[in-house]
């Protein structure tokens, strides 16, 4: 009867070993609405389809952001966050496989008559050589189950955290080129309105001496003219800011030089994305990720918490030959072996199992608020870059049509006034409300780009090594 009693023995170790205290997981409902406040539009390409190659059409941006993910320090201390997690990660499943060394050892010490089982003093030898097996911990209630589903998890979100730094440098880059774009834009009609308005301040001067023009005129031209130098020092430093703030996030020391003039194309980005379902926003998002796999990690730490209840037996044994001579190590009879199971059962720990337990407990209800909150927050931007590309875009087409009117009001106010129709200040108001509209128009422009950018980023915007880390990421978990 002893066989099947051993087997039986083994077999319910086996299944207990197998079991987890964890509460079974369940992704929270997410608290948004099932649609966004805006209709969004079908026509375009969808974020999920769309890496931000694809998404970025300016080959000249697309190398500095290539730049700027080999360089960034931001972007490479939180890839080394990875490797950490990573590190930690597999420290704690190394606990739930037995390890097995190799032990050599010799002990020499004299024992006094009254100690020697002879009654002799005398010095004795021992000498020992073989393999051992440190402490292991056989896991009968999960609890090095669970603290290894919590490291993974753990592990999991720093891979999130570290796409979302990528996606979020990604479009910082975008947004300083765009920033840039349009400050060296606005210098451009700055300086083209500076050369006519000087134009206009000489002819105004030549008229004044012969008295065809009143000191009102030669005043209002001149003011003009300064407005000009003033407003062209303003986007020379708005201009060489959003250079510095590029070179910045570029992280290379020759990060300058990369940097040239941009094209003359506009349509520097995928002027439309399709933004998809709150649900899909839910299963792309980095953030959301990563607060999912830390909720995961809290709900594998309540098993932890509950499992150091039960009864905990850790084994340790081991497997070789013995001798009183060192030569005599490996003759025949000198096997030596020892197995030392341990079993320890909590009684009274003051409290601090329950209070572990409480303490598992406590967070993970915070990280379901802090998975809900980052839900939330996430529908938020997304519904706001939805708004801002929308009213931009028909704000964009208002401007261009008004700068285009200014443009026209222009060529007929010089036009009356070259005829002596109209006054010098009427064509001089037609000058600064071209200059006012120009401007409004590419400060819109650039709004509405980066607005894009925003979008993109705000929907979890591709990264294309996302789907080519999924194998990996699938083969670390045990």
């Amino acid at each position: 009867m002893r066989m099947p009693i051993r087997s039986l023995s083994l077999s319910l170790l086996l299944a207990l070993g197998g079991c987890s205290l964890a509460p079974t997981y369940q992704r929270p409902q997410a608290p948004v609405a099932a649609s966004w406040n805006l209709p969004a539009t079908e026509s375009g390409q969808r974020v999920g389809e769309l890496d931000w190659q694809g998404f970025i059409l300016d080959p000249q941006l697309r190398q500095l952001v290539g730049i700027a993910l080999d360089n960034n320090r931001s972007l490479r201390q939180t890839l080394l966050d990875i490797e950490q997690a990573r590190a930690l990660y597999r420290i704690q499943r190394a606990d739930r496989v037995p390890g097995l060394n190799a032990a050599a050892s010799g002990n020499r010490q004299r024992l006094p008559a009254d100690l020697a089982s002879n009654g002799q003093a005398g010095v004795a030898s021992t000498y020992q050589v073989g393999l051992a097996l440190p402490e292991y911990e056989l896991d009968l209630f999960g609890r090095v189950k669970s603290l290894s589903d919590a490291a993974l998890q753990q592990y999991l979100a720093t891979e999130e955290a570290a796409r979302a730094a990528r996606i979020a440098l990604i479009a910082e880059v975008s947004q300083a080129y765009l920033q840039l774009d349009g400050a060296q834009r606005r210098l451009e009609l700055t300086q083209q309105t500076l050369v006519s308005r000087e134009y206009s301040f000489a002819l105004i001067s030549r008229q004044r001496a012969v008295g065809t023009a009143g000191a009102l005129d030669y005043q209002e031209a001149l003011g003009l003219v300064e407005q000009s130098r003033a407003d062209q020092e303003s986007n020379l430093r708005q201009q060489q800011q959003a250079f510095n703030a590029l070179v910045l996030l570029l992280g290379s020391a020759d990060a300058a030089k990369s940097i040239g003039e941009p094209r003359q194309e506009r349509s520097r980005l995928v002027q439309d994305i399709v933004a998809g379902s709150p649900s899909s926003l839910i299963e792309r998002r980095p953030d959301i990720l990563a607060a999912e796999h830390r909720l995961q990690a809290r709900n594998a730490d309540i098993g932890a918490a509950r499992a150091a209840f039960f009864p905990r037996i850790s084994l340790t044994g081991s497997l070789g030959t013995s001798s009183a001579q060192m030569s005599g190590l490996f003759d025949g009879g000198s096997r030596s072996w020892s197995f030392v199971p341990t079993l320890s059962l909590p009684i009274f720990d003051g409290g601090r199992n329950s209070a572990n337990l409480s303490l598992a407990e406590a967070r993970k209800d915070s990280a379901v608020a802090a998975y809900e909150a980052t839900v939330q927050t996430a529908f938020r931007e997304v519904a706001d870059a939805l708004a801002a590309s929308d009213t931009l875009r028909r704000e964009e087409a208002a401007r261009r049509a008004l700068a285009d009117t200014s443009e026209e009001s222009l060529k007929l106010a010089k036009a009356r006034y070259e005829g002596g129709i109209d006054s010098h200040l009427r064509y001089l108001d037609a000058q600064r409300t071209r200059f006012i509209n120009e401007t409004a128009f590419i400060e819109v422009s650039t709004q509405r780009q980066i607005a894009l950018v925003d979008l993109f980023r705000a929907l979890g915007g591709g990264w294309p090594d996302h789907q080519a880390s999924q194998p990996a990421l699938r083969q670390a978990k045990p």
